[in-house]
């Protein structure tokens, strides 16, 4: 039984966020706020000491929560 490796990826029409990546979200949302800003709407700490996009995505990845918190502010504002 061979894959077909050319059958395009399933579409996910009630998932907003299908297809945008993370970093993609969070550069949104400090260009949209800045990172003083961020930092009182989402209380997270990677957004107030030393704010940077690559500490910000190491701390998402591994803290659903925060991720949660995250995609929910995108979606509102966008």
């Amino acid at each position: 039984m061979e894959k077909n490796k050319d059958k395009e990826p399933e579409s996910q029409p009630n998932n907003a966020l299908h297809g945008v990546k993370l970093a993609t979200i969070v550069e949104f949302l400090v260009d949209e706020y800045g990172w003083e800003e961020l930092s009182y709407r989402i209380d997270i700490n990677c957004f107030k000491t030393n704010p940077s996009v690559k500490s910000s995505l190491k701390f998402l990845r591994r803290t659903a929560w925060a991720r949660n918190k995250v995609e929910r502010l995108y979606l509102d504002t966008v």
